[in-house]
């Protein structure tokens, strides 16, 4: 079987504050109010912006620091490289997210995200060469980083695998969001690269794949039937609960709850967990 982790995508919102973070509740407290009820925590910010090493190394001292299961990160890949650039002529760009303190997270480094607009068509020469250019393994990611720009001064790029994790592997997960990325030329890429497709829940907006194409299947739940706001019903989390469950007798799964905008998320993410441990 593999190793299912069930989480959350992003912690910081203030609406989330008096529902599932108690009343008082100091605002630095709340990653590690999650980390200690979460296997996975996603940093969805990094899609944004470059963070700081700073960050990576508080998110990561946080993780250590909380009780048992102490949560693993996924980091979602920048906008820059996906949206911007739209993966082309993306190697600046790569060279200066993994140097922008990802390595900090050292062995609570999990998945890397990298999410595609609904706009991108699959482009069979331009999927490869942009899989061939992510780094499986720290030590790989590190001598990328060292390739950073000057977007990056000398205290805000660490470029050095930490120690005895050089060869530590290094997992991606891909979610587009056309219907021609389920073809099967775009699997056999993905399968190529052993990058795993994203299996995400929009409420019918974006196509829903669940093609196995690496060893891990991530799954990102954004809403159920309204995006990003609703919850999950328990018939609805029942059958996520079985996908899981199956999929884990082949893979590790990786579930992120994305429905945040009126606080559902870290609840339904509860709700699937308990539902999974005692199968």
């Amino acid at each position: 079987m593999g190793e299912v982790l069930v989480g959350i995508s992003g912690w910081a919102y203030p609406h989330w504050r008096g529902d599932f973070y108690p009343h008082g509740l100091p605002h630095r407290a709340e990653l590690a109010y999650a980390a200690e009820r979460f296997g996975t925590v996603e940093v969805n910010g990094s899609f944004y912006s470059l963070q700081r090493p700073s960050s990576y190394r508080s998110w990561r001292e946080t993780a250590e620091a909380a009780a048992d299961p102490a949560a693993e990160f996924t980091v979602k890949g920048g906008r820059f490289i996906t949206h911007l650039k739209r993966l082309r002529g993306v190697e600046t760009g790569l060279a200066n997210f993994f140097a922008s303190g990802l390595l900090e997270l050292r062995d609570r480094l999990g998945t890397v995200l990298w999410q595609l607009p609904e706009t991108a068509v699959f482009d069979a020469d331009l999927l490869d060469g942009f899989l061939r250019q992510l780094p499986r393994t720290v030590g790989e990611a590190a001598a990328l980083a060292r390739r950073h720009d000057g977007k990056l001064t000398q205290d805000r790029a660490v470029t050095r695998a930490p120690k005895g994790l050089a060869g530590r592997r290094l997992r991606h997960t891909l979610e587009p969001r056309h219907p021609s990325f389920g073809t099967p030329e775009a699997l056999a890429v993905l399968r190529a690269h052993g990058v795993g497709l994203v299996v995400a829940d929009s409420a019918g907006r974006w196509p829903r794949f669940e093609a196995v194409t690496s060893d891990l299947v991530h799954v990102r739940l954004h809403g159920d039937t309204e995006l990003y706001a609703s919850r999950y019903s328990g018939a609805a989390l029942d059958a996520w609960a079985e996908r899981v469950l199956a999929w884990s007798e082949v893979a590790d799964v990786r579930v992120h709850f994305d429905n945040d905008a009126r606080g559902h998320a870290p609840h339904d993410a509860l709700r699937l967990q308990e539902r999974v441990r005692r199968r």
